[in-house]
């Protein structure tokens, strides 16, 4: 005799977030992750808490090949979703997602990541050789800037290889993945994971997104002005004094301060691999940030003198500070909201809290498939060779279910950027008397 289904409701299920009680609805079936969470999930623990209580299947379906559904009945409660439904956009997508699966792209990885390690190789090289075989500070300027280009590309790599298996094996992707981030670039890609995974499930959530989480030099909206908490860093965003200053000239340090922010990566690692947080291969990734801090130093010393190894360092730092923008562009100037992510509109939330940068083939290396956020938001897995390929289902998708699919020019993505920072800007200066003012100050605050 077939036992009976038993059911609870969305209501019941949204009990069940909390650390220690964490269930999630894939499919209609309830399942109870709260120990893979804890201990397993590879992921990290706080995807699973943004989006437990809820029905997560587009998210799971996102982020987990088909072999992942393999392990799920271990997890099952029994229980099915009483009230469970799937909504227009979901069903297009998930065909669509079938249809991308189908034709072998996320299986398929093209030749990007070996295009990009060769490029990294000839950068590095170029660099070192410049250091060691000329005498010209112009020389030496120049190689501190190949340096820069260096490890943007190797920001690329570690992006990738954090998205989906680059190399044949898993040992050779983790290898890619220290190689490319602790020990040639001097970050963690425990730290990266670990961010930029609450990013992609919280995407632009002003409390829950650490990528618009940078009080007190930026904020992108006057939400901020209220003190908001972070769920991320789990610590409250003061805005006080100081903060009201700096974001009063946001637009204006925008720019200089990302040439530096590679310094905020550098001390974000360390602080979480110091920390008391469960990393794995906590070991490993300290011993590669060792080697990032002997080749590194060792090769400015190899300068002639201190006036070109400061020369050098802030041209590397400078240049991979393009990086640092391109980051920004994606998401700065698109909606955001304050809440934690709502598995409900993962499709709504993606595209809406996304900017594509339009450019063309021949400068994808140059974007590293960020110009193609929408895309990658809606299919992290798929390697970025094939963004390009999908981009225009995904305009027919977002045209048909009236989603927004946000696509200008790279000046025109840094023209919103400024925009939407000299508009928070703006308010903050309305909450706030400023220094005297003289006609420098009325200068720089003149509206228009």
């Amino acid at each position: 005799m077939v036992e009976a289904r038993k059911y609870i409701s969305s209501q019941e299920l949204s009990k069940h977030k909390h650390r220690g009680d964490l269930w999630i609805s894939i499919h209609g079936k309830i399942y109870n992750v709260s120990q893979w969470a804890k201990h397993n999930h590879p992921g990290g623990e706080l995807p699973l808490l943004n989006l437990a209580g809820q029905d997560v299947t587009d998210a799971f379906l996102a982020y987990h090949p088909l072999t992942a559904s393999q392990y799920l009945p271990n997890f099952f409660t029994g229980y099915y979703l009483e009230d469970y439904s799937v909504s227009d956009v979901s069903k297009d997508y998930r065909e669509l997602l079938s249809h991308v699966t189908t034709m072998g792209l996320f299986q398929n990885k093209g030749h990007g990541a070996l295009f990009t390690l060769l490029l990294m190789a000839i950068l590095f090289c170029a660099s070192v050789y410049g250091v060691f075989g000329s005498s010209s500070p112009w020389v030496h300027l120049g190689c501190g800037g190949l340096m820069g280009f260096f490890w943007i590309q190797s920001g690329w790599i570690g992006h990738d290889s954090g998205h989906y298996q680059i190399m044949t094996n898993r040992c050779f992707n983790r290898f890619a993945q220290i190689l490319s981030g602790n020990c040639l670039a001097g970050i963690s890609i425990a730290w990266w994971k670990w961010n930029h995974n609450a990013h992609h499930i919280a995407c632009n959530s002003l409390d829950f997104d650490p990528d618009l989480q940078h009080m007190p030099f930026f904020v992108v909206s006057s939400k901020f002005f209220n003190s908001i908490t972070s769920y991320f860093y789990d610590r409250k965003m003061n805005f006080d004094c100081v903060s009201r200053f700096l974001v009063s000239y946001q637009h204006w340090t925008f720019y200089p301060v990302m040439c530096f922010a590679r310094i905020n990566l550098f001390a974000q690692s360390f602080s979480l691999l110091l920390s008391n947080r469960k990393v794995p291969n906590r070991g490993q990734e300290l011993l590669g940030l060792l080697v990032f801090w002997i080749w590194y130093p060792l090769l400015v010393s190899c300068l002639p003198n201190w006036g070109e190894r400061i020369l050098f360092v802030i041209a590397s730092f400078a240049v991979t500070g393009i990086q640092h923008v391109q980051f920004c562009l994606n998401h700065f100037s698109s909606s955001v909201y304050v809440g934690p992510p709502s598995a409900g509109d993962w499709c709504e939330k993606q595209t809406g809290g996304t900017l594509d940068v339009k450019c063309s083939s021949w400068m994808d290396w140059f974007h590293g498939g960020l110009q193609f956020q929408v895309e990658h938001h809606l299919f992290p897995r798929l390697p970025r060779d094939h963004l390009r390929k999908i981009s225009p289902l995904v305009k027919e998708l977002c045209k048909k279910h009236n989603l927004p699919y946000n696509c200008v020019s790279f000046w025109k993505a840094n023209a919103l950027t400024i925009h939407t920072l000299r508009n928070a800007a703006l308010q903050a200066r309305d909450l706030t008397n400023p220094i005297p003012k003289n006609l420098v100050w009325e200068a720089i605050n003149t509206h228009g």
